[in-house]
């Protein structure tokens, strides 16, 4: 699965496998843009760079987060001009795309809708078992685990479910939910 936090400045990725009830980092980064270039080049590089990141890793579905606010109406603009690249270059190479809110990110993540991004970035961490380098990359593999949780959503977007597709999700739910109970306790 590969995560997607778009923006124009910064824009993270991050791939996750899951292999039975295990969740696997495989790699993550961020993909940086200049002040100074042209909207075109910086839409540029983060196609190019996403390009790359797909042809290296071979993910079937990639996540990407829906724009839930913008600081101006300048920033929304920035925001959707990135995210439509990336979700372009994804629909490029026949990626499943799958649109998470950022709620869905956090409740995925830490059972709480409502979680703020220093503890989805802990949560990150215990299930991927890595310390992702910047908070873009954190929350495109936090997407990247939400994108694995609606699995039964995925199936229907492919029309390839199975009951092994739907075993594997309902098991994953359950690690999650006994890693958070886990971590409350503490």
């Amino acid at each position: 699965m590969l995560g997607i936090d778009p923006g124009l400045q910064c824009t993270g990725w991050g791939i996750v496998g899951q292999y039975g009830l295990r969740l696997t980092h495989l790699a993550h980064g961020s993909i940086r843009t200049k002040a100074a270039w042209s909207s075109a080049d910086r839409l540029n590089k983060i196609h190019d760079s996403l390009t790359e990141v797909i042809a290296a890793w071979h993910p079937d579905v990639a996540s990407v987060e829906q724009i839930f606010v913008a600081k101006s109406p300048e920033s929304a603009i920035k925001l959707g001009m990135a995210r439509g690249v990336a979700m372009q270059t994804c629909a490029a190479k026949k990626l499943v795309l799958i649109e998470i809110s950022a709620k869905q990110v956090k409740k995925a993540v830490t059972g709480n809708g409502s979680a703020d991004k220093n503890q989805v970035a802990a949560m990150v961490q215990k299930l991927l078992n890595v310390e992702p380098k910047g908070l873009d990359a954190s929350d495109a593999l936090a997407i990247a685990i939400a994108g694995i949780n609606m699995g039964p959503n995925i199936a229907d977007i492919t029309n390839q479910a199975d009951s092994k597709t739907l075993q594997r999700t309902s098991s994953l739910q359950r690690a999650i939910e006994v890693a958070l109970a886990k971590e409350t306790r503490r």
